[in-house]
């Protein structure tokens, strides 16, 4: 083992053991099932800011949207980032402190099933049962992608099989999820995006000016699109992330509609629930949007100025005989190549360390909430409604646990997109749940009927939609997101209406919501 190596390990090794001290430090903090699955509403905005860029984030940030620039150049990602960082900031100003509010109003809300079954009184618990049903189905595609952003990683640093990698971020992952819950998982979140932030910061502005200056870099990243990304193997790994030459019109509404996902994304959403106070919102906001903007600028220029840096070098990810000597490798590992040919073995796995920090901060925060909506939603909502808080957390650690051996099953084909099941997972959010958060928010004559009758129809076209290849017909070629968002909306509103909300209760308390002081 070779004295690099050994600097790395050591570097992963001290970041995954201080991961881990977090969770066992938070532990004694869990004293009821609010504790472990919101924190008691104590999170203070700094936390709760990066602790909901982060798990947003995930391994995409770092993987999934660099391999994106490295094949298709900054043009096939910067529409998809407008529409995120969009999406973010509507989030934070139009859901972060009226869900806040409301989710306090509407018999103190732990989960978004119990919130949504609070607000539209749903005493059949059908609201409740569905929800949970598209939470756990897609927060177990989405933390899958998390286990193969840490198995990629790791094959990519130390050689390690692809399996090993899964088995390791699997451990990590339920050592302080498991043991420190909802405290645990925003505070190793706040480490995790700060440690993203600093390694965009550091690297982008090193990367630049070591391939020349901003100048340089521009002309250096074009030379790089004329010869390496051209003839039949330029269109092979084009076409492999669905990266086109034309970037037509439907392509840039489907990159913008990414921003949907944001009003329906049960991981992100539940850090508002657990602010300290809703007055905190704003800067909170400030906070997180400053993240996302700067992390974003890093993506764009590790992504595409590391293309020229390791060409530089003699590296062109995915092989290519025309092009010097090369090493293969996934296009996805092009930012944790271009960290380990820049600097130091130690320094290069403690920055590697934040494609980990962006794997397990989303996968910690899909595993809770997953978790927190079968034990409270089902478990205690339906199966035995005076169940102890000791069962009801133990109830919640072994989902977590269950969820994320079935998330490993998906996970095992070393083939598998990080940006492709992302994509599929948060089309299923956006689509399910974001136009029901929007109307319980800010529509009184929202009912039950039309909130179940809205999140079937919004979950079934966007599972449908993306089986359909564009092929039948150019029109499926739109992300699923929007489609579902807008069949969602529609028919939650259409339904409310022919329902008509005669719930004076429901009606009263909005009301008593709306006139709530911050």
């Amino acid at each position: 083992m070779t004295p690099q190596i050994i600097a790395k390990i050591i570097a992963f090794v001290i970041y995954l053991g201080f991961m881990i001290y977090i969770g066992l430090r938070s532990a004694g903090k869990n004293n009821s099932s609010a504790d472990f699955f919101l924190g008691g509403r104590k999170i203070g905005p700094w936390v709760t800011a990066l602790s909901a860029e982060a798990s947003d984030s995930s391994a995409w940030l770092l993987m999934g949207l660099p391999g994106l620039c490295y094949l298709g150049g900054i043009k096939e990602t910067f529409w998809t980032a407008l529409g995120l960082c969009a999406g973010t900031y509507l989030a934070w100003l139009f859901i972060a402190k009226p869900l806040r509010k409301c989710s306090v109003a509407f018999g103190d809300s732990i989960t978004i099933p119990e919130f949504l079954s609070n607000r539209f009184k749903d005493g059949t618990h059908l609201l409740s049962i569905i929800s949970v049903f598209f939470i756990v189905l897609f927060f177990t595609i989405y933390t899958a992608s998390g286990f193969v952003a840490c198995a990629k990683l790791l094959n990519s640093v130390f050689g390690l099989p692809y399996h090993a990698g899964l088995a390791i971020g699997l451990v990590v992952i339920l050592c302080y999820t498991i043991t420190g819950g909802y405290t645990a998982v925003c505070t190793t979140d706040f480490v995790q995006g700060t440690l993203i932030f600093v390694a965009f910061v550091i690297s982008g502005t090193i990367i630049v000016f070591a391939v020349g200056g901003p100048a340089e870099a521009i002309h250096a990243v074009k030379a790089f699109d004329a010869q390496a990304l051209s003839g039949d193997f330029g269109e092979a790994m084009k076409n492999a992330f669905g990266a086109n030459s034309s970037f037509s019109a439907m392509n840039v509404i489907s990159a913008l509609s990414w921003g949907l996902g944001y009003f329906g994304m049960p991981h992100i959403i539940v850090r508002f629930m657990g602010i300290d106070s809703a007055s905190s919102i704003k800067t909170a906001r400030r906070i997180g949007i400053s993240w996302m903007l700067i992390s974003y600028i890093g993506t764009f220029i590790i992504g595409t100025v590391g293309t020229a840096y390791l060409l530089n070098h003699g590296i062109l990810l995915n092989g290519g005989e025309q092009i010097l000597t090369y090493i293969t490798g996934d296009a996805e590992t092009v930012f944790s190549a271009t960290m380990q040919k820049m600097y130091p073995a130690f320094i290069a796995g403690l920055f590697l360390c934040a494609i980990l920090a962006a794997s397990m901060s989303t996968a910690d925060s899909q595993l809770l909430a997953a978790s927190s909506a079968v034990s409270r939603d089902i478990y205690k909502g339906l199966i035995k409604k005076d169940a102890a808080e000791k069962d009801v957390l133990n109830i919640g650690r072994f989902v977590v646990f269950l969820i994320a051996l079935i998330a490993l099953l998906l996970s095992l084909n070393p083939n598998s997109s990080i940006f492709g099941l992302v994509s599929y997972a948060w089309a299923g959010f956006g689509a399910t749940f974001g136009p029901l958060i929007l109307l319980a928010l800010y529509w009184k004559n929202m009912t039950s009927k039309g909130a179940i009758a809205g999140m079937i129809a919004g979950g079934i076209v966007v599972v449908a939609w993306h089986q359909i290849p564009a092929s039948v017909a150019p029109i499926f070629g739109l992300y699923e997101i929007l489609p579902g968002f807008i069949v969602c909306l529609a028919v939650s509103v259409i339904v409310s209406l022919l329902d008509k909300n005669k719930n004076k209760e429901m009606l009263d308390e909005f009301k008593a919501y709306k006139e709530m002081k911050d």
